[in-house]
């Protein structure tokens, strides 16, 4: 199946599209690939779909060639713009394109639910949008999943379990809130230019509810300070965070000598609802 549109080489080449590292660009151009990933975000037929971080726009006419109802793509490159409106033109009122920075730009006016976020993200800002998405005050969020591009490295620290050397703020986070899954792996001769390193795609799908009930800024500010210094055992991990650190570890039935690595998610949250003071 085709779109009509022409390869996405040509579409860089035209426009003068060369990757750049300031922005943090990975191109993703083979079409067989995005729509692997498009299809891994579900059925998009009557959901609105946001992306951030397009570049020439080969995950976008993945999405709609898979029936996405309407994308609404944030780019900060203006030279992306005009390869974006191409699509927009082929796929007549299906397609929002939004310049700017997409940790400035408010896209819920521009959607309808329900809503998936699906992106290639560019690896300079990956991994503040998925705290953000993951961290809002009310939950459920205004998206439905996320299906997400990231170094495999930063894929694995999103999915890992308590007793990994990945397990972390992350992990905790995604986990408290969602199902993350790591949905496939990407080599580096898939982009152009290749990075450094193996790229992976994580889907994660909201739960209704969190898994643990936690106040959001008492368990984010917790497990940032058991894991800032995450060698430590969290009686001297937590010293600051807790005028008692030691009594409040037994009081969440947390032995003070464990280290952060090895707590679970619900003793986090429970960890978390012991006063500080």
């Amino acid at each position: 199946m085709s779109d009509g549109l022409p390869p996405l080489r040509e579409v860089i080449a035209e426009h003068g599209l060369s990757a750049r590292k300031s922005l943090g660009q990975n191109f993703l151009l083979d079409l067989n690939l995005t729509r692997k990933i498009a299809r891994r975000v579900g059925d998009l037929s009557g959901c609105d779909v946001l992306e951030i971080g397009p570049g020439p726009g080969g995950l976008t006419r993945a999405l709609l060639m898979e029936g996405a109802r309407h994308v609404v793509a944030i780019e900060r490159d203006a030279r992306c713009i005009p390869a974006l409106q191409q699509i927009a033109a082929a796929y007549p009122g299906r397609l929002t394109v939004l310049e700017g920075d997409a940790l400035e730009i408010d896209p819920l006016p521009h959607l309808n639910g329900p809503v998936r976020i699906a992106a290639n993200l560019p690896y300079n800002i990956g991994t503040e949008l998925l705290i953000r998405w993951l961290t809002p005050e009310a939950w459920p969020p205004f998206w439905q999943s996320l299906t997400l591009m990231f170094q495999r490295e930063v894929a694995d620290r999103i999915v890992a379990q308590a007793g990994s050397k990945a397990y972390g703020r992350l992990s905790l986070l995604a986990h408290w809130r969602t199902e993350p899954r790591l949905a496939f792996e990407l080599p580096p001769q898939a982009f152009t230019p290749p990075p450094k390193v193996t790229s992976a795609v994580v889907h994660l799908e909201a739960l209704s509810a969190p898994r643990y009930p936690a106040d959001r800024a008492a368990l984010e500010s917790v497990v940032a300070k058991a894991f800032g210094q995450r060698r430590k055992m969290l009686r001297a991990a937590l010293k600051g965070h807790f005028a008692d650190p030691e009594a409040a570890l037994i009081s969440a039935e947390i032995a003070p000598t464990a280290r952060a690595e090895e707590i679970g998610l619900e003793a986090f949250c429970r960890l978390s609802a012991v006063p500080r003071s």
